[in-house]
C-alpha cells in the first residue's frame, strides 16, 4: 500500500481532531475555546484531574504539558487504540469514508507529477503577476481601481492578469517545461482538430485558487469583455485540482478563524477580497458552484458555526434553501450553520461599497439559524386554513427532521419546529409582544408541567402530589428496563424516547444515551450502560419490584411484550404530563375567565388522563400483574400519538 502525500492531505484536511480526541476525554469548558478549535482536557494517556492536554484543531495537534504526549489524529488513535499506524489511517480514513489506496508502485512517480505541476502553476501565476503591469493589462487595472481593490490586497491575494493569444504557453514551454504538463496543469488545452494547444485563460483578469496548505492548485479568470461566453472561469478538474473538494482563500481564512474572526461563506472572489479588506479576514467562496459535502466538511473544520451570506436575490436564497437539504444529515452537536441574506439586490460587495464594513456587520449580526431558514422555505406563499394543509405541512417538516441523524440535534430541531408551529397556529393565544402579557404568562417550549411564574408555581406545586412524581419516575424506569431487556424493540420507540421529558438528570441521560444505540444493531444494551454509567445504574434502573415484575424484564426478549408494556406506559405517561399542562395553563388564566370555564377544561383534561390510566389488563388477563403489558389497538395508539403532540381542549359551544 502506498500513501501518498495527496491521500494523506486529503485525510487529514476530512479529519477533526477535536471530534477524533473527544471520543476520549471530557473536555474542560473554562479552558476551552470550540470557536477556535481551542480545547483543554485530562490528559487520557496518565491519570490526573487537571486540563493539561491541549488540542490545537486548526494546526491538526494535541500535546499533553504533563506527559509531554503529542501528535496528530493518526498519532492519537494508536497511542488510544493500540493499533499501529496503517490501522490508524485505517480508523480514520473510514470514518472519514476514504478508500485505502492499492498498492501502487508508480505512486511515487504521480507524487513526482504533483509537485511538478504545482511548481508550473507557481510560474503561470508569477507570469500573470507581471503581464498585469503591461501596457496590455490598462483596462484590468482601471476595473481593479473602479472595485477599489489596493495594491497590497493584488498582492496579497496574487491578483494577475492573462494577456490575450497564446504568450503562457509559449513562456512556459519556451522555458523547457513539456507541453504535455502545461496542458495536464489546466493552463491549456489541445484543441479536437489537433492544432497546436491553446491557453485557457485569455483575456481575463486571474484569481490564484491555493489549498489549504497556500499550494497553487488551480486559477480563476474574470473576463473584462462584456461578451464573454462566461464572466468567470475555473480551471478544470485535474490531478491537483477538484473544485468540489477546495475553497477559495481556505488557508487565509483558516489563520484568521483561528484569532476569533466569523467564518463567512460568500458566493465568489471578490465578494471574499471585499470582505477580507473590510476586516473579515476569515472568508470563503465555493468555486464556482453550489456548496458540496466535500465543502462543507471543510467548512466545519475550520469553524464549527459558519455564516452563509449569500446574495440579497431569489437565486442566492435558492442556493440557501438547497444547502439546508444538504447539511440536514450532517449536522453535528456543536455543528450547524447560520444564514445571513444581504439586502435585496446586493452582494456582501455591494453593501460594503454602499454602507461600509459596519453594514455587513449588522446583517451578520442578524444572521438566522437553519432551523428558521427551513421554516420559512415550508411555509412561504403558503395558506394553512385548513386541517390537511396543516396536515400537510407537519408530514413535510417531520420528513426533514427525520434526515437528522443526530437524536438530540433531531429532538430539539422537533421543539423548536414545535413552537414556530404554535405562533403560526394559534397566534389568538399568545402572549402579548414586549412583556405586556400578564404576569407569568405561558410561553411556547415551556414544558409542560413546567410552573407559571411565582404565583403559579405554588399553586401548582399543591396539585402535583409527591406520590405522582414517584409514579412517574417508576414509568420511565419501566420503559427503559423494557427496551434494556429487549434491545431489538428500541428502534420503533426511538421518537416517542426523542419526546420524553425526562424527571430527572439520571433519566435523561440514560434517554439520550439508548437513543444513540437507536439503529445501529445493538444487542447488549446493558453492557452499553455499563460502560457509559458504571454497574450500579443497572441495579438501581432495576432494582424496584414494580420494575422487577414488569413482563419484558420477567421475559427478555419478547418483543411483542415489550411493545404492549411500553405502549401502555407511554400512554400513561404523556397524558399525566398533558393533564399537567392544562392544569398549570388553567390557574395561569383563572382570573380572566369564569370558573365555568375552567372546571370544563380540568374536567376533560382529567377524563383523558383517566381513560389512558384504565388497566386494560382485566380484558387480556394474559399477564398476572395486572399493571403492565395489556395490549394496545390502534384507537388507543392514536390517543398515545395524540397525547404525545401535547393535549388541548376549547370548550364546547
Amino acid at each position: 500500500m502506498s500513501l501518498t502525500p495527496a491521500f494523506m492531505d486529503e485525510l487529514r484536511n476530512r479529519t477533526s481532531l477535536v471530534q477524533v480526541v473527544g471520543r476520549k476525554v471530557m473536555w474542560d469548558n473554562r479552558k476551552s475555546n470550540p470557536g477556535k478549535g481551542d480545547m483543554w482536557a485530562p490528559c487520557p494517556f496518565h491519570h490526573e484531574k487537571s486540563a493539561s492536554f491541549h488540542v490545537d484543531d486548526q494546526k491538526g495537534f494535541y500535546y499533553c504539558f504533563g506527559c509531554q504526549a503529542k501528535g496528530d489524529a493518526i498519532n492519537f488513535v494508536q497511542e488510544s487504540e493500540n493499533v499501529s499506524f496503517i490501522e490508524a489511517v485505517k480508523i480514520l480514513a473510514d470514518e472519514a469514508g476514504m478508500q485505502l489506496p492499492d498498492r501502487d508502485p508508480r505512486a511515487q512517480a504521480k507524487s513526482d507529477k504533483r509537485t511538478e505541476l504545482t511548481d508550473i502553476m507557481e510560474q503561470a501565476i508569477q507570469f500573470f503577476r507581471m503581464s498585469l503591469k503591461t501596457g496590455a493589462a490598462a483596462e484590468a487595472r482601471a476595473y481593479l481601481d473602479r472595485r477599489g481593490m489596493s495594491q497590497q490586497t493584488q498582492d496579497q491575494f496574487g491578483i494577475g492578469y492573462a494577456p490575450e493569444g497564446n504568450a503562457l504557453f509559449k513562456h512556459l514551454t519556451g522555458k523547457g517545461i513539456d507541453p504535455q504538463l502545461v496542458i495536464d496543469a489546466g493552463l491549456a488545452a489541445r484543441p479536437d482538430d489537433g492544432r497546436a494547444p491553446y491557453d485557457r485563460f485569455r483575456g481575463r483578469i486571474i484569481f490564484p485558487i491555493r489549498d489549504g496548505r497556500g499550494r497553487s492548485i488551480s486559477l480563476g479568470g474574470r473576463a473584462l469583455d462584456p461578451n464573454a461566453p462566461a464572466k468567470y472561469l475555473n480551471g478544470p478538474q485535474t490531478e491537483l485540482f477538484d473544485k468540489g473538494r477546495n475553497l477559495y482563500n481556505m488557508q487565509g481564512a483558516r489563520a484568521a478563524a483561528g484569532k476569533g474572526h466569523p467564518l463567512i461563506v460568500a458566493e465568489g472572489y471578490m465578494d471574499v477580497i471585499a470582505l477580507v479588506e473590510a476586516g473579515f479576514g476569515a472568508a470563503v467562496a465555493p468555486l464556482g458552484t453550489a456548496i458540496t459535502e466535500s465543502q462543507l466538511q471543510l467548512l466545519w473544520r475550520i469553524s464549527p458555526e459558519p455564516i452563509i451570506a449569500l446574495d440579497g436575490d431569489k437565486a442566492g436564497i435558492r442556493a440557501a434553501m438547497r444547502l439546508i437539504d444538504l447539511a440536514l444529515p450532517m449536522l453535528e452537536a456543536g455543528n450547524s450553520l447560520r444564514f445571513a441574506i444581504m439586502p435585496e439586490g446586493q452582494d456582501p460587495d455591494d453593501l460594503i461599497k454602499a454602507k461600509g464594513p459596519s453594514a455587513v456587520q449588522a446583517v451578520l449580526e442578524q444572521a438566522k439559524p437553519m432551523v428558521d431558514l427551513l421554516w420559512q422555505r415550508e411555509i412561504d406563499g403558503k395558506v394553512f386554513d385548513s386541517p390537511e394543509r396543516k396536515a400537510a405541512l407537519d408530514k413535510t417538516l417531520r420528513a426533514k427532521i427525520k434526515l437528522i441523524k443526530d437524536p438530540s440535534i433531531r429532538a430539539h430541531y422537533g421543539e423548536a419546529i414545535k413552537e414556530l408551529r404554535w405562533q403560526l397556529f394559534r397566534t389568538g393565544r399568545k402572549p402579548a409582544a414586549g412583556g405586556a402579557g400578564r404576569k407569568g404568562s405561558w410561553k411556547p417550549g415551556r414544558p409542560w408541567n413546567a410552573p407559571v411564574g411565582a404565583q403559579a408555581s405554588t399553586k401548582a406545586s399543591l396539585l402535583v402530589s409527591a406520590d405522582a412524581a414517584r409514579q412517574r419516575h417508576l414509568r420511565e424506569a419501566v420503559i427503559f428496563a423494557s427496551i434494556v431487556s429487549t434491545p431489538a424493540v428500541l428502534d420503533e420507540f426511538e421518537t416517542e424516547l426523542e419526546r420524553l421529558p425526562c424527571q430527572d438528570q439520571d433519566h435523561g441521560f440514560l434517554r439520550d444515551l439508548l437513543l444513540r444505540q437507536a439503529h445501529r444493531g445493538v444487542n447488549d444494551l446493558k453492557s452499553v450502560i455499563e460502560d457509559a454509567m458504571a454497574p450500579e445504574a443497572l441495579d438501581i434502573l432495576m432494582g424496584h419490584p414494580h420494575v422487577r415484575l414488569a413482563p419484558p424484564v420477567r421475559y427478555p426478549g419478547d418483543l411483542e411484550r415489550a411493545r404492549q408494556t411500553i405502549s401502555e406506559e407511554l400512554m400513561k405517561l404523556f397524558s399525566d404530563l398533558g393533564h399537567g399542562a392544562e392544569v398549570a395553563e388553567a390557574i395561569e388564566v383563572i382570573g380572566d375567565i369564569e370558573d365555568e370555564t375552567v372546571t370544563w377544561r380540568l374536567g376533560q383534561a382529567a377524563a383523558a388522563r383517566d381513560k389512558a390510566q384504565r388497566s386494560l389488563q382485566e380484558e387480556s388477563g394474559e399477564y398476572e400483574t395486572g399493571e403492565n403489558g395489556a395490549p394496545i389497538d390502534k384507537d388507543e395508539r392514536a390517543a398515545l400519538d395524540a397525547l404525545m403532540q401535547g393535549i388541548s381542549f376549547s370548550k364546547k359551544r
